[in-house]
């Protein structure tokens, strides 16, 4: 078994450094794991960023964070994603990275997905150059978290992205923003690519649990969802039972 602490939606401005730090010293007496599921900052400025770093500098436990639409909005990813990483903060955005956690290997692929809608009301490559890049993107997004989940060699297998990839978790939100909260696509990468479990955030208004079509538990970490300075989950995989050969 593992113990997976996750949140989203921080939005950590200026003011905001102390509000984590306090929670850090009980993280590892009930997790193995940190997650942050995008939208580390308010404004995507530097120095919210570093407020959140000095509050994470000291995790007893590694931190895995992807970014959200927020981060991006100042145009500073790249001076931001170094700060992070400067606290001992991985920062994936396609990647992974792997662990091992009570004798169990564990791998995180982390990007910030993006939209596109769902099944029976969802937007496609066709028409307009902007609604077709908008479309590719999602479908690039979806295809290198694919490719990542498929190529982790490992006991467990962990999806993190901001965007939603079920409308599972969307219920109480708008339905006329549906496409701008996540895409399908993430679903058929997370199902494709063998994930044990997968998380977002993003969706404010949503609710906590859903699933992809087969039956990959999915979790909404966003902050006003789950309204903890995070959410433990526990993920265990039946015991493979162990092969015997009966002579004939």
């Amino acid at each position: 078994m593992i113990r997976i602490a996750a949140v989203g939606d921080l939005h950590y401005d200026r003011r905001s450094v102390g509000r984590l730090k306090k929670f850090m010293s009980t993280l590892k007496s009930n997790a193995d794991l940190l997650l942050l599921a995008g939208d580390l900052t308010q404004t995507g400025l530097p120095e919210e960023a570093m407020s959140l770093a000095d509050d994470l500098a000291e995790s007893p436990v590694p931190v895995i964070a992807v970014f959200g639409n927020h981060d991006y909005h100042s145009d500073e990813i790249d001076k931001i994603s170094r700060i992070l990483s400067r606290a001992g903060i991985v920062v994936l955005e396609g990647g992974s990275v792997s662990f091992v956690i009570n004798s169990y290997t564990v791998g995180v692929v982390g990007l910030k997905g993006f939209g596109g809608g769902f099944i029976g009301a969802c937007g496609v490559d066709f028409g307009e150059r902007e609604m077709k890049e908008f479309i590719r993107f999602t479908k690039s997004q979806a295809e290198a978290l694919r490719v990542g989940l498929q190529s982790l060699n490992t006991d467990y297998k962990i999806a993190l992205t901001h965007y939603s990839p079920t409308e599972h978790t969307l219920l109480g939100e708008k339905r006329e923003i549906y496409p701008f909260l996540g895409s399908y696509l993430l679903a058929e990468a997370i199902d494709k690519g063998g994930a044990d479990i997968a998380f977002h955030g993003h969706a404010h208004h949503g609710v906590e649990k859903g699933t992809t079509p087969k039956g990959i538990p999915v979790r909404n970490v966003a902050l006003p969802v789950i309204r903890n300075a995070y959410n433990i989950y526990y993920v265990e995989k039946p015991d493979v039972p162990q092969q015997t050969t009966r002579a004939i």
